[in-house]
């Protein structure tokens, strides 16, 4: 039996300070995880059940280069941690859910915003905007027996040197836990999945010739350059 086109080469994530190799299967984004960043964008964050988007697994990006996206004249930052699943399950328990999680690393959830816009109006999925080519910058993973599992800690975001975004894991209103527990009850989760767990307040457009800089405390920088 042959493959009839090419196979497609697996996404993977590296390990910080190895030569390891995380193959990525599914990526899930929690929409509008900030209380503050909710009401940025014009909703009520204590009325809104968790809701989730998917990216694609090759839309992560550890190249450092953000290629400015076709069909857009108004692309945002958004920084956010990512969690990186060991193993997966159906309906699995907060309690044990952490038991799930290899690591974490630094994120942008980088958004078409005027194309997401659009879909919003008409009442489309978000794919168009959210789910395109190298969307998705990452750092190479740290493992949870190196940082633990952090629950609270400055996520901040620097353009050009100047703040732009700059909050606390803490607020986030959904914890990891959680969204593991909540995923679970409608998807099977597996190994090789990662969860993008939202941003803090202050997002806003990048431009060809940006310098980003995101930083979660205890897992380290993400430099990327918008090309």
């Amino acid at each position: 039996m042959a493959h009839v086109v090419p196979v497609p080469a697996q996404v993977t994530v590296p390990v910080k300070d190895t030569t390891d190799l995380f193959p990525v299967r599914r990526v899930y984004c929690i929409g509008r995880n900030y209380a503050a960043h909710a009401v940025e964008m014009g909703h009520d964050p204590d009325k809104e059940a968790p809701f989730f988007f998917q990216k694609n697994p090759d839309s992560l990006d550890t190249s450092g280069r953000f290629p400015y996206p076709p069909k857009t004249a108004d692309v945002h930052h958004e920084i956010e941690l990512a969690v990186a699943l060991r193993s997966g399950g159906r309906d699995i328990p907060v309690e044990t859910a952490l038991n799930h999680v290899f690591g974490y690393a630094v994120a942008l959830d980088m958004t078409r915003r005027d194309l997401q816009g659009e879909a919003k109006k008409a009442g489309r999925p978000w794919e168009i905007g959210k789910s395109f080519e190298h969307s998705a910058p990452i750092t190479p993973l740290v493992p949870s027996a190196a940082c633990g599992h952090p629950d609270q800690g400055r996520i901040s975001l620097r353009v050009n040197g100047d703040l732009r975004q700059d909050g606390d894991l803490s607020q986030m209103i959904w914890k990891v836990p959680e969204m593991i527990a909540y995923l679970s009850a409608y998807f099977e989760l597996a190994a090789g999945d990662v969860i993008l767990t939202g941003t803090p307040s202050g997002v806003g457009p990048v431009h060809r010739g940006d310098r980003l800089q995101g930083e979660i405390e205890g897992l380290g920088a993400l430099i990327v350059s918008v090309v």
